[in-house]
């Protein structure tokens, strides 16, 4: 065989395997199990949320999952780009583009998760009705409102200043503090009580936590639903009635409106997993329901995985809820059944 003819056999042999390859690859890519992934904005329920939804893809739809973390912003961006394509609790309150996302088509909004939820000032039960069992006496049973509080300044005094009462307020950054440094200042406490920031959320629940074990007086903002909402009593203090002004909300003179929380799916995945958004549409919760897990899953230290699990096995009217296709609700039912 001369140069030529053996140089041409060489490459007919090189192209074959070449093929082989590219015909290998291209049956291993079409065997690979589809991946959705979540959008983990940064907080608790959300996480637990996706926990739930991913373990019902898994063992029910042979879908696997992966949780995408970042800001809100970092996060919406990419859901809008299709780099991931469930948000499993989407307060669109809080998302300046969110109508004009959906308007475009290329999210969509599938289900209400819950839209019980609420934030504001908190005090604990104790507080107001005192506590039997703890033998705590009410300390303000006349203490209804906001502006109530004005009358409590010696009982929630400030430590650091004990002539002035002390208000914990909200993180610094968050809207929600330029709110309520107007709402003190249009509801006059600024001559008699201090608006305190706390550095993080941790350091608001960490005072919380601290007061409302010892039975002390704690007036305070937080929202729902948190661990902190599941698991401690408290009642939040009624302000004036929400007029749906947002200008008025803004300047601290209304209470703050409740928020629908939704589910939404990129629009893309009605295309490739038109079951999976059928069994999203019916994913429907409460926020006293997602505070009771959050809460399980703190006083137990679970993980949010293992809360999942746990929230499932204790609630299992919500399968048959979401799940229409009985043969998916046996799938799941079952591995559940084979969770310790």
């Amino acid at each position: 065989m001369n140069s030529k003819k053996k140089l041409f056999t060489v490459m007919i042999i090189l192209a074959a395997l070449l093929l082989m390859t590219v015909g290998a690859a291209g049956c291993a890519k079409k065997d690979e199990p589809v991946v959705l992934k979540l959008a983990d904005a940064g907080w608790d329920s959300i996480q637990l949320h996706n926990s739930i939804v991913s373990y019902i893809l898994k063992h029910g739809y042979g879908v696997e999952t992966e949780q995408i973390s970042g800001t809100t912003p970092i996060t919406w961006k990419a859901f809008l780009e299709n780099d991931i394509q469930i948000y499993t609790e989407v307060w669109g309150d809080l998302i300046p583009t969110y109508k004009d996302d959906l308007a475009s088509g290329a999210i969509k909004e599938v289900s209400i998760n819950f839209d019980d939820n609420a934030q504001g000032l908190y005090v604990p039960r104790y507080v107001i009705e005192g506590d039997a069992e703890r033998g705590i006496e009410p300390m303000a049973p006349d203490l209804k409102t906001v502006k109530d509080l004005l009358n409590y300044k010696e009982l929630f005094s400030d430590p650091e200043e004990p002539d002035k009462g002390r208000i914990y307020g909200a993180i610094s950054g968050w809207e929600v503090d330029k709110i309520l440094n107007n709402k003190f200042n249009a509801y006059g406490f600024a001559d008699t009580f201090n608006y305190f920031q706390p550095g993080s959320d941790a350091a608001l629940a960490a005072s919380l936590v601290a007061a409302y074990e010892k039975g002390e007086p704690w007036v305070g903002y937080y929202w729902e639903p948190t661990w902190i909402s599941g698991k401690y009593d408290l009642i939040l203090l009624e302000d004036e009635p929400y007029t749906g002004d947002d200008e008025a909300t803004k300047a601290g003179l209304t209470a703050f409106p409740t928020s629908r929380v939704t589910v939404a799916v990129n629009s893309e995945l009605e295309k490739t997993q038109p079951d999976v958004v059928e069994f999203l549409s019916h994913y429907e919760t409460s926020s006293a329901l997602t505070a009771s897990g959050l809460a399980v899953m703190n006083s137990e230290g679970l993980n949010t995985d293992q809360a999942a699990i746990r929230m499932l096995k204790d609630n299992p009217e919500l399968l048959e809820s979401w799940l229409t296709d009985s043969e998916v609700l046996k799938k799941v039912t079952t591995a559940l059944a084979k969770e310790a």
